[in-house]
């Protein structure tokens, strides 16, 4: 197990901030505002919801990225913690649109979150005219506030109109979906290398119709920064977290990492590097129906294509050379 340092305070509060953020938005902006409807002060939350129904479809034609959000210094601290690094292995030109695969999806993507939704690691600078979207769970746009959040660091809806719109308006757009989905998370063990990805074709399919490029990445250190505590499929908690993924649309994982006192368990992650490779985009044709077949052909390039990648890079990043990666 790669070693961990002990973070800075300072380091540790600003990590601290992001799952706080989103508390803040879940547990006192939507109560205060629904409290200012009864209150003197009604116009505010009242122009914000007419504000909201007019502006309801957005999240699904491109969003609203804002640069000043993407290049906060917090998300700098953040990536100083672990650190986190982005490696480019091709250029992407700015003439077409790509859509790539996130592997692993880890407990909290904080590779992807950092190198896709922010300019902490100078993803601009490092992929110049390239415009990044990260997809994810499309009721998080229906949440008041949430919603701003993500679409002004470049996050859109995982839903299909969502991605439709933002490869077929215009040339450049990178949009990254996390192919294992919620249930990788519970494979996100520290030493395992296993990806659900072999029944994932519909990413493929959508890349065939709009003629995109496919971009394979893989973050390593992903699955090294909280260890999780797993259940066998017949217990209770098992059941309840299955419940709960059906209600919520994502996993409630039991996982724990260091705290602010050295060697002491806590929620914080592990201080350790995760690097996300990008690989050399796949390019696809442009077909309206793909077959079947075309995206059968097309599914087993890329995940050759990611396997390439991984085997190239392992040693580099804190795997074995016999460490292989498993697709399920």
């Amino acid at each position: 197990m790669p070693h961990s340092k002990q973070p800075s305070h300072f380091q540790s509060l600003m990590l601290l901030q992001w799952p706080l953020s989103y508390l803040a938005i879940f547990w006192i902006l939507q109560p205060l505002f629904i409290y200012l409807l009864f209150t003197s002060l009604w116009p505010l939350p009242a122009l914000y919801f007419a504000w909201l129904f007019l502006d309801w479809k957005t999240p699904e034609r491109g969003g609203r990225r804002s640069a000043w959000v993407r290049n906060w210094c917090v998300w700098t601290h953040i990536k100083d913690y672990f650190p986190i690094t982005i490696l480019k292995t091709k250029d992407l030109s700015p003439e077409h649109n790509y859509l790539m695969g996130v592997h692993p999806h880890g407990l909290l993507t904080f590779g992807a979150f950092c190198n896709f939704c922010t300019e902490a690691t100078g993803f601009s600078k490092t992929f110049p005219g390239i415009t990044p979207h990260l997809a994810t769970l499309s009721w998080f746009f229906k949440i008041p506030f949430l919603r701003e959040y993500l679409m002004a660091k470049g996050v859109c809806s995982v839903s299909q109109p969502a991605i439709d719109y933002l490869l077929s308006h215009g040339t450049g757009n990178l949009v990254g979906i996390v192919v294992g989905g919620v249930g990788e998370a519970l494979q996100s063990v520290p030493n395992t290398t296993t990806l659900i990805l072999q029944k994932r074709k519909g990413f493929v399919r959508t890349a065939l119709q709009h003629g995109a490029h496919l971009v394979p990445t893989f973050t390593f250190g992903e699955t090294e920064v909280y260890d999780q505590v797993l259940f066998h499929k017949d217990s209770r908690m098992y059941k309840f977290q299955s419940c709960f993924r059906h209600i919520f649309g994502f996993y409630c994982c039991v996982f724990y990492g260091q705290s602010f006192c050295q060697g002491s368990t806590g929620l914080l992650p592990y201080s350790r590097p995760i690097v996300t490779v990008v690989g050399e985009p796949l390019p696809l044709p442009q077909i309206e129906k793909p077959s079947q077949e075309m995206v059968d052909k097309y599914h087993a390039l890329y995940m050759d294509a990611l396997h390439k990648l991984f085997d190239q890079h392992k040693t580099h990043y804190g795997c074995s050379e016999t460490q292989k990666l498993f697709f399920l």
